[in-house]
């Protein structure tokens, strides 16, 4: 479909909103003097009715502003400190047939994205940006970079981004006036159920029995106004997404036709992947420091990404080869990337190879200095105002210290239920040895089947979940006392480092003393040995509930 196709249907869905509403005013009208020979209480409460449902209707209708464009949150590239990601972006933009974009701005996304502010409500072309996320630049080959700029290219050669702001401010439109008319039978039900409280705590009062709330009719016209415009909404949904996923298939062949048919593929099966490993990244690494108000250092928030990709290569590896399972719903504007992903790779051989072309991120002139530059552009300034780390050690051990001085578990409950005291690993370590530490379990968090069990079967349930809360519980002793350290990687998960010398050794001593004191026969003596001397009379004084 041209666009000039896709414009005129966007055109009349957006007409049809408003014939819509002119055919409900049209009823309230009729209805209106319909009721002019009836008898004025009627005639009045008729006219009462309808005024309050015409209401949202017109205020829906008259919404003609379109949604204003607003540029992401990012740093502009010009193109004196950026010539060679200028010259890719135009010779490009050259290659596809359209104009290039006015206006190149770095974001925090695993995205790249094209905007464009048209001109007599998408009709005439206007002022273009693009929109490239620094963690996309940090994963993908530059052959892989290509494809995404030729991809978006395509909806400016689609007219995808003129179109855009019609369709938006239909779907505004729709999703208004739908929620002003639940809103009014929302409150509808709550006058309607207030006040039949009111009357049911009046009979009580009286000595008679309450009559059960019910207000099942209550609001019923504006619910039904509200189904009317969500069947045309879900038509106009349908409409307008059926032509998006068109139009991502259309920019994914534009895309194969100027940077290759393997560049575009690989790239499609690379985006989700990276935008999981971004996601773990950001809560493992960028913002494990957080609750000590600590950041990693300058430019280390975003710039650590790659570290992270180059370490867990192996890891990247294996989820490539995995498409995501579809997901399909008519109201998706994009297609599944397995199909989009089938697409590509179905087209004819054109002989160029995904040859990487080296990272994408050499295209900058200095990525460092563009992540430190993208921290104060999209990150909160409470963040802004933390302590910086010397590194991502410090970060780690910062980080692991505040959420172990923080800790609570459902041990941590349970035990304060149980003693009726502040819970402490002295206090644990009490109920150990007088042999109430089942019993102090059964007030943790079971499944049907634990609870049911009982003698060793219920041990057998409950052992594997309180070692690994007892254990959790002695690094948070140890870390409180500064007595151990952490090991910082980027390939695995971070390591405790336990005092002893041999951290092996001593993380197997942890693992035998848990072990022993939760054994049907517990011994505490290995654990207490592991841990710091107790203050006098400290975790003794705890009143043990009755069982």
């Amino acid at each position: 479909m041209s666009s000039t196709l896709r414009a005129v249907r966007a055109l009349i869905l957006l007409a049809g909103f408003q014939l819509l509403s002119l055919v409900l005013l049209g009823v309230l009208a009729a209805v209106d003097w319909a009721a002019v020979h009836a008898p004025s209480s009627v005639t009045g409460k008729v006219w009462l009715v309808s005024v309050v449902l015409a209401v949202p209707v017109i205020r829906g209708m008259f919404m003609l502003r379109l949604p204003k464009l607003e540029e992401p949150p990012g740093v502009p590239l010009t193109e004196e400190a950026e010539p060679r990601l200028w010259a890719v972006v135009r010779e490009l933009a050259a290659a596809a047939g359209t104009r290039a974009p006015d206006g190149i701005i770095l974001t925090a996304d695993v995205n790249a994205s094209v905007m464009e502010h048209p001109r007599l409500g998408g009709l005439l072309p206007g002022r273009r940006s693009l929109h490239i996320g620094l963690p996309l630049l940090t994963g993908l080959s530059e052959a892989q970079f290509r494809s995404v700029l030729a991809h978006e290219y395509g909806h400016y050669v689609g007219g995808d981004t003129r179109l855009g702001p019609v369709v938006a401010r239909g779907r505004r439109q729709i999703q208004r006036t739908i929620a002003h008319f639940h809103e009014k039978a929302d409150k509808k039900v709550a006058r309607e159920r207030a006040a039949q409280e009111k009357k049911s705590a009046r009979r009580v009062a009286k000595g008679k029995k309450a009559k059960e709330i019910d207000t099942t009719g209550a609001g019923a016209t504006y619910r039904a106004m509200a189904k009317i415009y969500t069947w045309y909404g879900t038509f106009f949904l349908r409409a307008s997404l059926s032509t998006g996923r068109a139009q991502e298939f259309a920019a994914d062949r534009n895309a194969a036709r100027l940077a290759g048919r393997d560049a575009t593929a690989s790239a499609l099966r690379e985006i989700p992947v990276l935008a999981n490993a971004y996601d773990f990244y950001l809560d493992r690494y960028a913002t494990l420091g957080l609750d000590a108000r600590t950041m990693p250092p300058h430019g280390a928030f975003f710039g650590g990404f790659g570290d992270m990709l180059g370490a867990r290569e192996l890891q990247l590896a294996e989820m490539r080869a995995e498409l995501p399972e579809p997901e399909r719903s008519p109201y998706d504007s994009h297609p599944p990337i397995a199909e989009r992903v089938h697409a590509v790779e179905s087209l004819p051989d054109d002989g160029r190879a995904d040859d990487g072309r080296g990272a994408a991120l050499d295209i900058l002139a200095d990525a460092r200095a563009a992540a430190a530059a993208l921290e104060p552009a999209v990150l909160a300034e409470e963040l802004l105002g933390f302590r910086r780390a010397a590194d991502w050690a410090d970060v780690l051990r910062s980080g692991m210290t505040a959420r172990l001085g923080d800790l609570d578990t459902p041990l941590h409950r349970a035990l304060a239920v149980y003693t009726k005291s502040a819970p402490t690993l002295p206090a644990l370590l009490k109920v150990i040895d007088e042999g109430h530490l089942w019993q102090l379990a059964r007030r943790l968090p079971l499944s049907d089947e634990a609870a049911a069990a009982q003698g060793r079967a219920f041990r057998e349930f409950v052992r594997p979940s309180l070692e690994g809360l007892v254990h959790t519980w002695v690094i948070s002793e140890l870390s409180k006392q500064g007595l151990l350290d952490w090991e910082f990687s980027w390939s695995e998960s971070a390591t405790v480092v336990l005092p002893g010398g041999d951290p092996e050794a001593a993380g197997e001593a942890l693992a035998a003393a848990v072990a022993a004191a939760l054994a049907d026969h517990p011994d505490t003596a290995p654990l207490r040995a592991l841990l710091p001397p107790v203050p006098a009379g400290a975790g003794t004084d705890t009143d043990i509930e009755s069982v």
